[in-house]
């Protein structure tokens, strides 16, 4: 069952929280960071990603970028732009975009729930992007950047937060995004109480994004606790046991496509290529971009090739042993990207991208144009549904299977260990 415990947040004084909420750090390349924190200096990027406090001579990963992250945020809560709590609270955290809300319970996760799988994954993480994450909680003694979980939904759980969200909210803003943003607190020792043994009755929670946070919080933990002569089961009894998080009900979240670019037809021309997937896809040629969703419906794919959108729809029946195989971007994996355009490895082959579904077709066309790639696809969304079942079977989905809007804005709480 989950330990999910409220904390002592350190947050943004109510006056600069909507200048200091931040996208998280991994949207952004190092010149865009720049350009947000020279818009916005009061940016938590200037915390997450600490080289922009310095030219470009200087490496990113330098020891001394990650020293200057934990010395920023020590001099920012000393002068008062950030405040800390007295007391453990849970909090309540809002994000209205297109007129969709999400609500989730901001919350400290237990480390050995993520290492005994009772929080469960469904992505591989990359060493090097969880090297950076280490030294950087590391060097602020923090985690700033919270997990995006998300748990099978729970009456009782809604009618805590409703009954909280009643009340002002301590943040109210909008972000230039368009996105709104309302943080409730949770302080009632009996709603907390009652939050807790309601978590604790779930028997699954699953990680829906941040899987590398996730994974950098928890190796610095065991760190700490085999520096202090413990098992990797062993708590340490401080903070560092736990780690940040936001935690959804999945009936209020929505994934959006991952999409797919493609540089080359691996050395096939236009017609030959198009003969070669007419082999497993029915091609439809399409008069222009089309509107609305698209593809409409699972087990179909939208193709870009040529200035010319086609819908793909599959002449075999889509099946397999597990749920991994029935995803749709297996499907254009097995089916496409690996035995006609060469791409057997999408996580280290350079003549793939991936591109959000929030960009929209528009954003593949422009892609193409821009970068003379040849073709994409667009994508159905893998469904909520999907995620829980490819983790529930301890298996590990394709490389950018998900894409989650809105993303939850950094340094509106910090977990301090």
């Amino acid at each position: 069952m989950a330990q999910i415990r409220p904390f002592c947040a350190v947050r943004p004084d109510s006056v600069l929280a909507s200048r200091i909420a931040a996208l998280p750090y991994d949207v952004y390349d190092r010149s865009q960071a720049l350009a947000e924190v020279t818009r916005e200096p009061l940016s938590f990027l200037h915390i997450d990603r600490p080289e922009t406090w310095f030219d470009n001579s200087v490496d990113m990963y330098a020891p001394q970028v990650y020293e200057k992250a934990g010395q920023a945020l020590k001099e920012w809560i000393s002068d008062g732009y950030f405040i800390r709590d007295s007391r453990p609270c849970y909090y309540i955290y809002e994000q209205v975009m297109d007129g969709r809300a999400q609500t989730g319970i901001v919350a400290c996760a237990s480390v050995n729930d993520y290492v005994n799988n009772v929080i469960k994954k469904h992505e591989n993480t990359r060493e090097a992007k969880e090297q950076d994450r280490i030294r950087h909680i590391s060097a602020c003694q923090a985690q700033t950047g919270p997990i995006f979980l998300a748990y099978r939904h729970d009456p009782s759980i809604n009618e805590i937060m409703a009954k909280a969200m009643a009340k002002s909210p301590v943040y109210d803003f909008i972000t230039p995004d368009n996105v709104s943003q309302r943080v409730w607190i949770i302080d009632d020792a009996g709603d907390i109480q009652n939050i807790s043994q309601a978590f604790a009755n779930i028997p699954d929670i699953y990680i829906a994004d941040g899987h590398h946070r996730a994974a950098s919080a928890v190796k610095v933990s065991l760190m700490r606790r085999k520096a202090m002569g413990l098992l990797p089961d062993q708590c340490c009894g401080d903070e560092s046991d736990y780690f940040l998080s936001v935690l959804f009900p999945d009936d209020q979240l929505k994934i959006m496509a991952y999409n797919r670019v493609v540089k080359d037809l691996n050395g096939l021309g236009a017609d030959e290529f198009l003969r070669r997937v007419e082999q497993k896809f029915s091609i439809l040629s399409l008069p222009g971009r089309p509107t609305g969703d698209f593809p409409e419906t699972k087990g179909t794919f939208g193709m870009y090739l040529n200035e010319k959108w086609h819908l793909l729809s599959p002449k075999f029946e889509i099946s397999g042993d597990n749920a991994v195989d029935g995803l749709d971007v297996s499907v254009l994996q097995d089916s496409l990207l690996g035995p006609v355009l060469g791409i057997h490895d999408p996580r280290l082959d350079e003549r793939i991208d991936f591109i959000g579904g929030i960009h929209g077709l528009e954003g593949l066309e422009a892609y193409c144009r821009q970068k003379k790639w040849a073709v994409a696809f667009a994508m159905y969304p893998t469904s909520i549904e999907e995620l829980f079942d490819v983790a529930d079977q301890h298996l590990l989905m394709p490389p950018k299977s998900t894409w989650f809007e809105p993303k939850l804005r950094s340094g509106l709480f910090i977990h301090e260990i």
